[in-house]
């Protein structure tokens, strides 16, 4: 589970976290295993690697940058699940010169698509990671919030221009090289073969309520938390997240899948 010292983490995971971790459950289910392989692209540090194999499960993460990795060492040794979880460095694009085909039941790919320069071919990898009963899960910004977030800042220009955008960037000094509207992340899924099994809105409001309520009201944490709940899966409130969140799913079969792990 999130990590429960880092209360304002619990608004940017907690949505996406109780999605990934029902959809890790029936997978579990299917299988018959215990231990599922899980790959995490773009997995930093262990945001979301470390609480997956707290749940027991095994998981390969990817990254290019070698600070990420030994962060991601140190947490997993504090947290215990050292021997869970193993750090590569690589990317997206050369996904398959760190890792295997076909090899795992489920794949991360959070804040990756972002900064691709083939989101497609980034999408694509990811699917041919996954064995063939799998679930991918896919975070990216959002197109719309970027609109919003600029707009409510005063920045009108530029939530025009981040409207207009085929990349959804509002102005040169945009950090973000690419945002996706829910329709594009979907089509992506499907283009690469999964169905789309549930579609959700993340920060919808957080990055929008100033910090200092959030931390000093009391119990406004708990309730913004439970206010994002309650909107993610509303489609009304999928074109203005600050991220979406895609579940894509293979065609699930009965009863234990064959094969032990590779």
């Amino acid at each position: 589970m999130p990590d429960p010292t880092r209360p304002r983490a619990s608004l940017r995971t907690a949505v996406v976290w109780d999605v990934l971790q029902d959809a890790l459950d029936r997978r579990v289910k299917a299988t018959g295993r215990d231990s599922l392989d899980v790959l995490d692209t773009g997995g930093g540090s262990g945001n979301f690697a470390v609480p997956v194999a707290r749940l027991g499960h095994h998981v390969t993460v990817v990254d290019p940058s070698p600070n990420a990795l030994f962060a991601l060492e140190r947490r997993a040794a504090e947290a215990g699940v050292a021997d869970r979880v193993r750090g590569v460095q690589g990317d997206a694009h050369g996904l398959f010169d760190v890792v295997g085909r076909g090899g795992f039941d489920a794949v991360l790919c959070h804040g990756v698509l972002e900064y691709v320069d083939d989101p497609a071919e980034g999408v694509g990898n990811a699917v041919a990671a996954l064995r063939p009963e799998g679930v991918l899960s896919l975070l990216a910004a959002g197109a719309g919030g970027a609109v919003l977030a600029r707009a409510l800042a005063g920045h009108f220009t530029e939530a025009r221009q981040a409207l207009a955008d085929p990349d959804g960037r509002w102005g040169e000094g945009d950090p973000v090289p690419h945002r996706f509207t829910p329709g594009q992340l979907t089509t992506l899924v499907e283009d690469a073969g999964l169905r789309v099994g549930a579609v959700h809105g993340v920060r919808v409001f957080a990055d929008l309520v100033p910090g200092v309520l959030v931390d000093t009201e009391p119990g406004a944490l708990d309730a913004l938390l439970l206010l994002e709940a309650a909107v993610a899966e509303l489609p009304a409130f999928h074109s203005v997240a600050t991220q979406v969140h895609v579940l894509g799913e293979t065609r699930v079969t009965e009863g234990p899948a064959e094969g032990a792990r590779d």
